[in-house]
């Protein structure tokens, strides 16, 4: 598809995976979905055509999602669907191995780091480098982390919730909180079951939430048809779900994310909480657009919130700059590394 040698950076999130080429930009944009035989664990999707999958497969067939709250779940799986990605964009890589720079949560440990590194080695890379994933989207999202002043990143993924302040290209505070897109389907999924006795899928959540979900109690009030099987009589159901129920059903998990960001600026140093207050924080991830979340992060703290020109690609894009300045920017920013 591209060149022999191909130096990428990749977005190795729990609901999507974005990978970037050097030269190129994006590349890839697929869901972090594999599809398996269940007997012989034949892999036979991998990315939209594994999503298209989840909660329609035969008995022999499974749909996993290898990492969960940002982390690898499932090693095996996820070294799978890593080199399917990296063969897509290297000819050759077994001859002709890329450098590949990995995005990781800020709250990752070592053990759940070294995994990373060894899912990319395997996949196919000459040398890996992690970078966490606030520093990557504050460079994607155009933030000069390099002068001495204090920027806030909040990047909302799919699996975790990173805050942090960063100065002088480096985290000064940071927390990652094991809530994000998925934990959003989870809640829809709970109140819909606890107040209209009807179980829905996971696919349906998401489309809930893209379509009509609101972290802030909107006057006008959207609204679509949901259809789920009814717990009672165990038929299928249609029910009409406002953007008002999705205010209510998503209060605990906006409400943690929020108590995080608090929690990080209580311990932000004087100067660098100044520095913020005046150029106000910066939302990023698929969960930075849920529909009213910085409104409401504004109110909450009384700090301006601005959302990024493209809050789904700050992390990769951010990745992309590292990779393409790796001699300069590489010793401050890169968090683990590892070569054949």
């Amino acid at each position: 598809m591209f060149g022999l040698t191909t130096d990428i950076s990749i977005d190795l999130g729990t609901a999507n995976v974005l990978v970037y080429v050097r030269d190129k930009g994006i590349v890839i944009r697929e869901p972090s979905v594999v599809a398996l035989q269940k007997d012989s664990n034949k892999v036979l999707a991998v990315g939209e055509e594994a999503r298209q999958m989840i909660g329609r497969t035969p008995g022999n067939i499974v749909a996993v999602r290898p990492l969960k709250d940002g982390v690898i779940a499932d090693y095996d799986v996820t070294e799978v669907m890593l080199r399917h990605f990296v063969d897509k964009v290297c000819r050759s890589p077994r001859f002709f191995r890329p450098k590949v720079v990995v995005c990781v949560p800020s709250g990752v440990t070592s053990v759940e780091r070294r995994a990373v590194l060894e899912a990319a080695m395997q996949a196919g890379a000459k040398r890996t480098y992690l970078i966490e994933e606030p520093m990557a989207a504050a460079i994607g999202a155009g933030l000069d982390i390099g002068e001495a002043s204090g920027n806030m990143v909040v990047d909302v993924g799919g699996g975790t919730t990173d805050v942090a302040i960063i100065s002088l290209q480096g985290i000064v505070v940071s927390e990652s909180l094991r809530v994000g897109g998925d934990k959003f389907d989870d809640a829809i999924i709970r109140y819909i079951k606890k107040m209209y006795n009807l179980m829905i899928g996971e696919r349906t959540a998401e489309e809930i939430k893209i379509q009509i979900g609101s972290a802030y109690p909107e006057g006008e009030g959207k609204s679509m048809e949901v259809r789920g099987r009814d717990l009672v009589t165990g038929l299928p159901r249609t029910i009409r779900f406002t953007s008002a129920d999705t205010f209510q059903a998503l209060s605990e998990p906006i409400t943690a994310i929020i108590d995080g960001v608090k929690s990080v600026l209580e311990r932000t140093p004087p100067e660098l909480a100044s520095d913020i207050v005046d150029k106000g924080i910066v939302l990023t991830g698929g969960g930075a657009l849920l529909n009213g979340f910085n409104r409401l992060l504004a109110e909450e703290t009384g700090i301006p919130v601005h959302l990024a020109d493209d809050p789904m690609s700050c992390v990769v894009l951010g990745a992309g700059k590292v990779l393409e300045h790796l001699d300069s920017l590489g010793d401050t920013l890169v968090v683990g590394s590892r070569s054949v």
